[in-house]
């Protein structure tokens, strides 16, 4: 089972996404193959307008998929919003997998706490992995600095016993 680890934090600009970036790029720098699966609560657009992806889903298109040598993507229109367990079965090939946005899941998560923004935690204790913050919780869980993506990755290297 491939380890998943949710990113939260209580509000937007809670530092959630730079974490999420930097936890990436020391992930990557290790050789781990990751994923990231953001959740979007008032919907997205993927496609440019005018392309040719674009034009397929205008033309009525439930599927569209886009491949080239390097990557591809999906594109698929649902009727209701995926659980993040349909999500994460689509998943394949990778080491470990970071979710944001995700705050009411029930993945392990990490919680991003700054001061300037957040005046207690959203999670309880026992859903918590560690706290990313700019200040110290004495909870019995591990807390890190905002920035020490090195130490988190440690961290999670030892949990999950990725090399």
């Amino acid at each position: 089972m491939v380890p998943v680890v949710s990113i939260v934090g209580q509000r937007s600009n809670s530092g959630k996404t730079t974490l999420l970036v930097k936890l990436l790029a020391e992930a990557k720098r290790r050789g781990w193959r990751v994923a990231a699966v953001k959740h979007d609560v008032h919907g997205f657009e993927m496609d440019k307008p005018g392309k040719d992806t674009w034009r397929f889903a205008q033309a009525g298109a439930d599927v569209v998929v886009i491949s080239s040598p390097e990557k591809m993507a999906m594109i698929e229109k649902v009727q209701e919003e995926r659980t993040l367990e349909q999500v994460l079965e689509r998943i394949r090939d990778v080491d470990l997998i970071f979710t944001e946005g995700y705050k009411h899941g029930n993945q392990p998560r990490i919680e991003v706490f700054r001061s300037e923004v957040h005046q207690e935690l959203l999670s309880d204790p026992e859903q918590l992995l560690a706290i990313a913050s700019d200040v110290r919780f004495e909870l019995g869980i591990p807390c890190f600095d905002l920035d020490d993506a090195q130490g988190i990755c440690d961290f999670l290297a030892n949990r999950y016993g990725l090399k």
